[in-house]
Protein backbone atom coordinates (compact mmCIF):
# COMPACT_ATOMS: atom_id res chain seq x y z
CA UNK A 1 0.00 0.00 0.00
CA UNK A 2 2.86 2.49 1.18
CA UNK A 3 5.09 1.65 -2.13
CA UNK A 4 1.52 1.58 -4.61
CA UNK A 5 -0.54 4.29 -3.05
CA UNK A 6 -3.18 1.24 -2.53
CA UNK A 7 -4.27 -2.48 -2.48
CA UNK A 8 -7.48 -2.33 -4.89
CA UNK A 9 -6.80 -3.53 -7.92
CA UNK A 10 -3.13 -5.21 -7.45
CA UNK A 11 -2.35 -8.80 -8.45
CA UNK A 12 -0.39 -10.61 -6.20
CA UNK A 13 1.65 -13.75 -6.97
CA UNK A 14 3.03 -16.06 -4.26
CA UNK A 15 5.23 -18.46 -5.58
CA UNK A 16 6.47 -21.04 -3.00
CA UNK A 17 5.27 -23.20 -0.24
CA UNK A 18 1.66 -23.54 0.70
CA UNK A 19 2.73 -21.81 4.27
CA UNK A 20 1.44 -19.81 7.23
CA UNK A 21 2.32 -17.12 5.73
CA UNK A 22 0.27 -17.72 2.45
CA UNK A 23 -2.42 -18.46 4.52
CA UNK A 24 -2.41 -15.03 5.53
CA UNK A 25 -2.31 -13.75 2.25
CA UNK A 26 -5.29 -15.84 1.06
CA UNK A 27 -7.42 -14.50 4.06
CA UNK A 28 -6.88 -11.09 3.54
CA UNK A 29 -6.38 -10.32 -0.49
CA UNK A 30 -9.78 -10.77 -1.76
CA UNK A 31 -10.87 -8.66 1.03
CA UNK A 32 -8.68 -5.74 0.41
CA UNK A 33 -9.69 -6.05 -3.67
CA UNK A 34 -6.28 -7.45 -4.22
CA UNK A 35 -6.02 -10.66 -6.83
CA UNK A 36 -4.22 -13.55 -5.89
CA UNK A 37 -2.19 -16.19 -7.73
CA UNK A 38 -0.37 -18.97 -6.40
CA UNK A 39 2.16 -21.32 -7.82
CA UNK A 40 3.03 -24.32 -5.79
CA UNK A 41 4.54 -28.10 -6.08
CA UNK A 42 2.27 -30.79 -6.19
CA UNK A 43 1.81 -31.52 -3.06
CA UNK A 44 2.92 -28.40 -0.96
CA UNK A 45 -0.22 -26.44 -1.82
CA UNK A 46 -2.13 -24.59 0.45
CA UNK A 47 -4.71 -25.94 3.41
CA UNK A 48 -7.85 -27.54 1.24
CA UNK A 49 -9.96 -25.69 3.97
CA UNK A 50 -8.21 -21.73 3.81
CA UNK A 51 -8.50 -22.57 -0.08
CA UNK A 52 -12.18 -22.90 0.16
CA UNK A 53 -13.11 -19.72 2.34
CA UNK A 54 -10.13 -17.81 -0.07
CA UNK A 55 -12.83 -18.93 -3.41
CA UNK A 56 -15.49 -18.07 -1.23
CA UNK A 57 -13.91 -14.27 -0.61
CA UNK A 58 -13.00 -13.79 -3.63
CA UNK A 59 -16.48 -14.36 -5.31
CA UNK A 60 -17.83 -12.58 -2.76
CA UNK A 61 -15.33 -9.44 -3.28
CA UNK A 62 -15.07 -9.77 -7.09
CA UNK A 63 -11.46 -10.48 -7.42
CA UNK A 64 -9.68 -12.94 -9.13
CA UNK A 65 -8.08 -16.11 -7.97
CA UNK A 66 -5.48 -18.89 -9.68
CA UNK A 67 -3.65 -21.79 -8.06
CA UNK A 68 -1.35 -23.87 -10.46
CA UNK A 69 1.29 -25.44 -10.31
CA UNK A 70 3.50 -23.10 -12.85
CA UNK A 71 5.33 -20.35 -11.48
CA UNK A 72 5.72 -18.59 -14.69
CA UNK A 73 2.05 -18.78 -15.59
CA UNK A 74 1.22 -17.40 -11.75
CA UNK A 75 3.77 -14.56 -12.38
CA UNK A 76 1.54 -13.34 -15.60
CA UNK A 77 0.67 -9.38 -15.61
CA UNK A 78 1.88 -9.58 -11.17
CA UNK A 79 2.39 -6.23 -9.77
CA UNK A 80 3.93 -8.26 -6.56
CA UNK A 81 5.83 -11.34 -6.46
CA UNK A 82 5.93 -12.85 -3.28
CA UNK A 83 7.71 -15.98 -1.91
CA UNK A 84 8.76 -17.01 1.51
CA UNK A 85 11.29 -19.99 3.50
CA UNK A 86 10.60 -23.21 1.60
CA UNK A 87 12.25 -25.05 4.59
CA UNK A 88 10.21 -23.93 8.06
CA UNK A 89 11.12 -24.17 11.37
CA UNK A 90 10.47 -28.27 12.37
CA UNK A 91 11.09 -29.02 8.56
CA UNK A 92 15.08 -29.37 8.68
CA UNK A 93 14.37 -33.26 7.84
CA UNK A 94 12.54 -32.49 4.90
CA UNK A 95 15.06 -29.92 3.56
CA UNK A 96 16.55 -32.36 0.19
CA UNK A 97 12.87 -33.39 -0.68
CA UNK A 98 11.49 -29.60 -0.27
CA UNK A 99 14.35 -28.80 -2.66
CA UNK A 100 13.84 -31.15 -4.67
CA UNK A 101 10.16 -30.30 -5.14
CA UNK A 102 10.90 -26.83 -5.10
CA UNK A 103 13.21 -26.81 -8.18
CA UNK A 104 12.25 -24.31 -10.81
CA UNK A 105 10.49 -22.12 -8.26
CA UNK A 106 13.40 -19.53 -7.84
CA UNK A 107 12.06 -16.13 -8.27
CA UNK A 108 14.65 -14.85 -10.82
CA UNK A 109 14.77 -11.71 -13.67
CA UNK A 110 13.22 -14.42 -15.91
CA UNK A 111 9.82 -14.91 -13.70
CA UNK A 112 9.41 -11.31 -13.43
CA UNK A 113 9.25 -11.14 -17.70
CA UNK A 114 5.62 -11.56 -17.91
CA UNK A 115 4.78 -9.32 -14.41
CA UNK A 116 3.39 -6.41 -14.71
CA UNK A 117 5.76 -3.12 -16.02
CA UNK A 118 5.47 -1.73 -11.89
CA UNK A 119 6.16 -5.32 -10.88
CA UNK A 120 7.71 -5.62 -7.06
CA UNK A 121 9.20 -8.01 -4.96
CA UNK A 122 8.46 -9.35 -1.01
CA UNK A 123 10.07 -12.09 1.45
CA UNK A 124 9.46 -11.69 4.64
CA UNK A 125 13.26 -13.10 5.49
CA UNK A 126 15.24 -13.92 6.37
CA UNK A 127 15.62 -15.34 2.47
CA UNK A 128 17.84 -17.97 1.24
CA UNK A 129 19.42 -17.88 -2.26
CA UNK A 130 17.09 -20.94 -4.09
CA UNK A 131 14.34 -18.81 -2.82
CA UNK A 132 15.18 -15.60 -5.04
CA UNK A 133 18.47 -14.75 -6.83
CA UNK A 134 20.51 -11.79 -5.90
CA UNK A 135 19.21 -9.93 -9.10
CA UNK A 136 15.77 -9.13 -8.01
CA UNK A 137 16.45 -9.68 -3.98
CA UNK A 138 19.08 -6.61 -4.13
CA UNK A 139 17.72 -4.78 -6.89
CA UNK A 140 15.31 -1.82 -7.02
CA UNK A 141 12.27 -3.99 -7.38
CA UNK A 142 12.88 -5.12 -4.05
CA UNK A 143 10.91 -4.03 -0.62
CA UNK A 144 11.85 -6.49 1.08
CA UNK A 145 13.75 -4.21 3.45
CA UNK A 146 11.44 -1.22 3.57
CA UNK A 147 9.01 -5.04 4.81
CA UNK A 148 10.93 -5.62 7.24
CA UNK A 149 11.27 -2.26 8.71
CA UNK A 150 7.31 -1.75 8.20
CA UNK A 151 7.26 -4.79 10.23
CA UNK A 152 9.19 -3.47 13.40
CA UNK A 153 5.99 -1.66 14.29
CA UNK A 154 3.78 -4.77 14.56
CA UNK A 155 6.09 -6.12 17.05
Amino acid sequence: QEHYGGLNGLTVTWIGDGNNVLHSFMMSAAKLGMHLRIATPKGFEPDLRITKITEQYSKEYGTKLLLTTDPLEAADGANVLVTDTWISMGQEEEKKERLKAFQGYQVTMQTAKSAASNWTFLHCLPRKLEEVDDEVFYSPRSLVFQEAGNRKWTI
